[in-house]
């Protein structure tokens, strides 16, 4: 049956019967096979994706390498410099938190983009309602991702320091004068980083065991997995500078989607035939 023509153009009825969905369904239930394979690899987010696992393994390696490394700098400080800094326990359980609150925000950022993505854009967002809270939802997640971004550059400013504290440490590990005269490590000069009631002989480092702890079992260990968390601290920032660029995509597409839905609607309208032919061609 054609569509029912008014004096002043097409019926309501014509309008939902040559919509996309209507047209994409038709075909989709006569040659149903390997395109719904094809239809459900475009709702995937694909870039959204690749972000969130560079997230979580981002995320993964900085926890658990911050972690030990705060383990290994407390036993350093308690038994090669008899200091006890019970500050760096409260350190290790921020970074748990910090992980879970991380993938839990990245998971949740991919859950935006499946509802932004493919033909799950045009079943969620049909409704004014449904777009605007795709769009502040969009805007939420972008306001906290940019706040993220910049706590996660301060975290890689103080890792780098940290990190080049350690290379230091690491070479007066390594001179040989330390290594073959059994000489002192003397940290005397640096009294100022020690708390004000510090020992000088507790800022020297000269007894054979006590070269081996502070060079061996700990700065060693410590320097690499603080290397090792500054890459990943990297790739964090990099996903979320990814997160960043998706989510305004995302936003875009949640706001243009009105726009583009009426004037394909109006295509079809027009020309049903030519409509149906090339809903046949993309798929």
């Amino acid at each position: 049956m054609m569509p029912l023509k008014h004096r002043y153009g097409y019926s309501r009825d014509s309008l939902g019967r040559y919509s996309e969905n209507s047209l994409h369904s038709t075909y989709l239930g006569r040659y149903g096979g390997g395109s719904r394979c094809q239809d459900c690899l475009t709702r995937i987010p694909y870039a959204t994706l690749i972000a969130t696992i560079m997230c979580v393994v981002g995320v993964g390696v900085f926890c658990g390498t911050m972690y030990r490394g705060a383990t290994l700098s407390a036993r350093m400080f308690d038994e090669v410099f008899h200091l006890r800094l019970a500050w760096l326990e409260a350190v290790q359980l921020i970074f748990v938190v910090v992980g879970a609150g991380m993938g839990a925000l990245g998971l949740m950022i991919l859950f935006v983009g499946c509802l932004a993505t493919g033909a799950t854009r045009h079943k969620v967002y049909r409704a004014w309602r449904a777009r605007v809270g795709g769009r502040i939802s969009c805007a939420v997640f972008m306001s906290i991702t940019y706040i993220l971004q910049i706590a996660w550059l301060l975290m890689l400013c103080f890792l780098v320091i940290v990190t080049l504290i350690f290379t230091i440490f690491w070479s007066l590990c390594t001179n040989t004068d330390v290594q073959n005269n059994k000489k002192c490590i003397d940290f005397r000069q640096f009294d100022f980083m020690f708390p004000y009631n510090t020992k000088p002989s507790d800022m020297e480092v000269c007894e054979a065991h006590e070269i081996k702890l502070f060079c061996k079992d700990y700065v060693e260990r410590a320097e690499v997995m603080f290397i090792l968390a500054t890459v990943a601290c990297l790739l964090v920032i990099i996903s979320l500078i990814h997160y960043l660029m998706c989510l305004s995509a995302n936003y875009a597409h949640i706001r243009d989607h009105e726009k583009l839905q009426e004037l394909q609607e109006l295509q079809y309208l027009q020309d049903p035939e030519l409509s149906v032919a090339g809903s046949k061609d993309r798929f």
